[in-house]
């Protein structure tokens, strides 16, 4: 197990016009133009000498812990697949010689700095777009069966040896009676065997097969969000009618007798859609309420107090703090401010680099560094230290 990485990886801000190994010398900006949401990439030695960041049963230990998200995915020699969820006991592991069998633990960058570390070489891709890193440890022959994602992955081998078939799948029908979404008639176009410090870039629904090879193996998924619609309306609509204040009342003196009390009135109909176009109605608002909703932490996720008072100096975000900004707030954990002039500045530096050094803390103004003490107390930064 290693705990560092090669010496130019991963940069403080992967620059968009620079050749990347990791990208198979391609510059972030041709990566994006040439595969992104178009077409897949293998790379080999995308990461050179790398190595697992977390050992088997550093890995297997937080399977075993109750804010940590986790899988285990058997295929018993009849064919039949079983599926449970963590968090899981020590005896609840097959033996690691037994074949086909896996353990999958989601959100590992939100437990470990190493791996969030690993993370930052894809911000390349803008933060409320990345969602987290999975680890999959697989005995010989394991896997999770064919199947396709919604998202952008990034596959990149830690340890032994995974066997990909990739392919541009039209059947997305699913087989019956399994408890993983394992597709039914799969069919491949390409093979690839991914050594540690390769990686497999597939952009959303290209079916893919991974299969240990040879032996155990660790791979790390690199995942992206992809909000569905509906979904992100919902969460916007409920931010922003909790901010709303209209407490104009119904009035409907025109309205006549009826013989059909059972049917909605027009004038109410009209009075609630006149009450979501007034909703709808301010960009910033609904720019508000999509930061808020971007950079929500994930249910699993609390911040631990500080032990000690804060102290104005160098502060570096928790891992798990979410931040990003647009041209009128910054956003952080689900909350926004508002931010204008040398303080926006101070805070979208922030927001891009994940630390400030303590030249910049100091020249901040008071209320800047008073919201930075208020930060601090919640958890959401650190005092930075060496």
């Amino acid at each position: 197990m290693i705990d560092h990485f090669p010496p130019s990886f991963p940069p403080l801000l992967p620059d968009p016009d620079t050749a990347s190994v990791l990208l198979g010398g391609l510059t972030p900006s041709q990566f994006m133009r040439r595969h992104w949401q178009k077409k897949p990439l293998l790379v080999r030695g995308a990461i050179p000498g790398f190595a697992p960041l977390l050992s088997r049963a550093e890995l297997f230990g937080m399977s075993q812990r109750e804010e940590v998200e986790s899988r285990l995915i058997v295929r018993q020699a009849s064919g039949r697949w079983t599926l449970k969820h963590g968090p899981f006991g020590k005896s609840a592991f097959p033996a690691f010689k037994q074949p086909n069998w896996t353990l999958l633990v989601q959100g590992v960058d939100l437990h470990d700095d190493r791996v969030s570390r690993l993370m930052q070489g894809f911000r390349f891709v803008p933060d409320a777009r990345v969602d987290d890193l999975m680890i999959s440890w697989a005995s010989e022959g394991g896997g999770v069966g064919p199947h396709f994602d919604s998202y952008d992955v990034f596959l990149l081998q830690a340890h032994g040896r995974r066997r990909w078939r990739i392919g541009r799948q039209k059947d997305l029908s699913l087989e019956e009676g399994v408890p993983l979404k394992i597709l039914s008639h799969f069919e491949p176009e390409l093979e690839y065997v991914l050594e540690p410090g390769d990686m497999l870039y597939l952009p959303p629904e290209w079916a893919h097969d991974g299969m240990a090879d040879g032996g155990d193996c660790m791979t790390y998924s690199i995942g992206f969000r992809v909000p569905q619609r509906g979904g992100l309306a919902g969460e916007m609509a409920q931010r922003l009618a909790d901010d709303y204040e209209d407490e104009t009342l119904y009035r409907d003196p025109k309205q006549a007798a009826t013989l059909h009390p059972a049917r909605m009135p027009d004038g109410l109909q009209a009075f609630a859609g006149d009450a979501l176009r007034r909703m709808l109605a301010d960009p910033r608002a609904l720019a508000r309420a999509l930061g808020e909703v971007m950079t929500e932490p994930k249910p699993r996720v609390w911040f631990d107090e500080p032990a000690q008072a804060w102290l104005s100096g160098a502060v570096v975000l928790d891992r798990r703090t979410r931040m990003v900004y647009d041209e009128h707030h910054v956003f952080i954990n689900g909350e926004a401010y508002r931010a204008a002039g040398r303080d926006a500045k101070l805070m979208r530096r922030l927001a891009d680099e994940r630390r400030l050094d303590a030249r910049a803390v100091e020249l901040a103004s008071d209320d800047a560094r008073s919201l930075l003490g208020e930060w601090f107390a919640s958890g959401w930064l650190h005092a930075q230290v060496g």
